[in-house]
């Protein structure tokens, strides 16, 4: 038996529970030791019960969608990976036979499960997943210290890439937040993309990270900041704007940012977007969306942080503290990410 924290009810606390350990029954199952569970502000969302008619979970379930360890145990057609090497989990947990995994469009695959959403997740000593979801870490990186970025990171790592395709020298990329997404976007954007880096946050202590970490020009959110990244930008506003927040206003200010022709990424979420569908047209402005990167995201991630370019700011809290990761979080308290450590 194992140790796993588990929704049992929505609206209300977490409970630690012992379940039975995770066993390889299929040939490419991988069971991973859990080296490092990242706490999300999705799990925050799981708990008031937002994702509830998306999942269509059965409680009690395990959650912990942001995942690092080693491996366990393997089925007997797994060849990519060996008990006890250091791994990175891939969020999602893919079939690699339907047409999205074809492209490499993994996060579409039609017949995918998300441990920590619709099936059990990380907040435990082990979890089941498969040799499709599983990146080798580089000897350097240790699993605790790199979780987060199976998710946060790999989020982060994909639209910030997305729009790095579309950005060339001299161009503006205006990123909204620079908290636990936000952060590792900068380092990104900073390593692969030679744009001007424009960091709006409301938080000082948030813009002085991000000024150390690779942005070039920090404006804080005071309720000039619109006006300031315009004359920033020439008055034309950005090429590419990603929203880390996607609340609380972020989104009408972030178009607002937006020059023609430009591009925004909307990748935090919980209001709506409002734009006349004239000046979309007239602007030929484009809104994308922004889910979790692909393996091959993750790959490349990974690759930057055995390089030392992608650090995560981290607190970490032993698995039995779930509780008070969780109250920290929520609270505004949490660095960084938060991570859970068996």
């Amino acid at each position: 038996m194992m140790r796993a924290v588990q929704v049992t009810g929505y609206h209300d606390k977490l409970q630690m529970s012992e379940v039975p350990d995770p066993t390889p029954s299929g040939p490419l199952d991988v069971v991973v030791k859990i080296g490092g569970a990242g706490v999300c502000r999705t799990d925050l969302h799981i708990l008031e019960g937002q994702w509830a008619e998306k999942s269509q979970v059965q409680l009690p379930y395990t959650i912990g969608h942001e995942n690092a360890g080693w491996v366990h145990a393997v089925g007997d057609a797994v060849t990519n990976v060996a008990v006890g090497d250091p791994v990175i989990l891939h969020p999602l947990v893919t079939c690699g036979l339907c047409r999205a995994c074809r492209f490499g469009d993994d996060v579409h695959c039609e017949n995918s499960r998300f441990p920590g959403i619709d099936t059990d997740g990380g907040y435990a000593d082990y979890l089941l997943t498969n040799a499709r979801s599983v990146v080798k870490l580089d000897p350097s990186l240790e699993p605790a210290a790199v979780a987060a970025l199976a998710d946060a990171g790999l989020t982060a790592y994909h639209a910030a890439a997305k729009a790095a395709r579309a950005l060339h020298p001299g161009d503006f990329c205006v990123m909204i937040g620079a908290g636990g997404l936000g952060h590792i976007g900068v380092q990104v954007m900073r390593a692969i993309s030679a744009a001007t880096l424009v960091v709006v946050d409301r938080n000082p202590d948030a813009l002085a990270l991000a000024a150390e970490i690779g942005a070039d020009q920090t404006v804080l959110a005071d309720g000039d900041h619109v006006e300031k990244v315009l004359e920033i930008t020439g008055g034309k506003g950005a090429e590419a704007v990603i929203d880390f927040v996607g609340e609380g206003g972020a989104t009408a200010e972030g178009v607002a940012m937006l020059r023609r022709a430009g591009n925004y990424y909307v990748v935090g979420y919980g209001e709506n977007i409002s734009v006349p569908t004239i000046d979309i047209v007239s602007t030929e402005i484009n809104i994308i969306g922004n889910l979790v990167g692909s393996y091959n995201d993750l790959v490349e991630l990974m690759a930057l942080a055995a390089r030392g370019k992608v650090k995560l700011h981290t607190s970490t809290y032993a698995l039995d503290d779930f509780q008070t990761a969780i109250d920290d979080l929520d609270h505004g308290r949490v660095r960084g990410r938060a991570i859970l450590i068996p």
